[in-house]
């Protein structure tokens, strides 16, 4: 039981930590994208740095492995606090990935991912917030702070309700620090949307 949870809990963090981002600039020639624009290997940096099919292949492969990451600690322990366990490593494996010394992402995307193999129902909502204020704002960063705040919401909405959907504390719990997590890996651009100084999606990023 012990070696089973802990080898899911390791797979989920491996699979969360493989920096998408970064490889797919370096396949796109553009070297290392932590030397570009924000210095961050997500989708936003690598759009205003290499343009949109590698940003659209770094957002679709955060989101993917978040939900792979997901579905394979599921598969090597199905027990219930093992995965939901299993999807905060998973966004952490994002945002300090031991392939680039403990460095990383922020966690959006692969948080999205994550949200979508573990509480399907409640990541919907959070995604027409994400859509909504990325469509009308055009600030990636408010969108994905916005929507993670939506999850964790509608995920103690659903457990106070019953469980019609299998919702309970242990995805409450889990949702809660991966939000948070996510959350506090945008302080940066928390502070620069305070200061009105925050960049929109499709500003093009000065490269070094």
């Amino acid at each position: 039981m012990v070696l089973t949870a802990a080898l899911a809990l390791a797979a989920a963090y491996l699979v969360g930590a493989v920096p998408i981002g970064y490889l797919v600039a370096r396949i796109y020639g553009f070297g290392d994208i932590r030397r570009h624009g924000s210095g961050n290997i997500g989708a936003t940096n690598v759009l205003r740095t290499a343009g949109k099919l590698p940003a659209i292949l770094t957002l679709a492969g955060d989101i993917v492995k978040g939900y792979c990451a997901v579905a394979l600690a599921g598969a090597i322990s199905g027990h219930r606090h093992v995965v939901a366990t299993a999807a905060v490593l998973a966004v952490a494996g994002n945002c300090w990935s031991v392939f680039l010394g403990f460095r990383g992402g922020k966690g959006g995307a692969t948080g999205l991912g994550v949200m979508l193999r573990l509480v399907p129902w409640a990541t919907l909502p959070a995604a027409v917030v994400w859509l909504a204020i990325a469509l009308t704002f055009r600030l990636a960063s408010l969108a994905t702070i916005s929507a993670a705040l939506v999850i964790p919401l509608g995920v103690l909405l659903f457990t106070l309700a019953g469980h019609a959907f299998g919702y309970g504390w242990p995805e409450f719990f889990a949702t809660l620090v991966g939000t948070l997590v996510v959350v506090g890996r945008h302080h940066e651009n928390i502070a620069r949307l305070r200061a009105g100084t925050e960049s929109r999606i499709g500003q093009r990023a000065a490269t070094t």
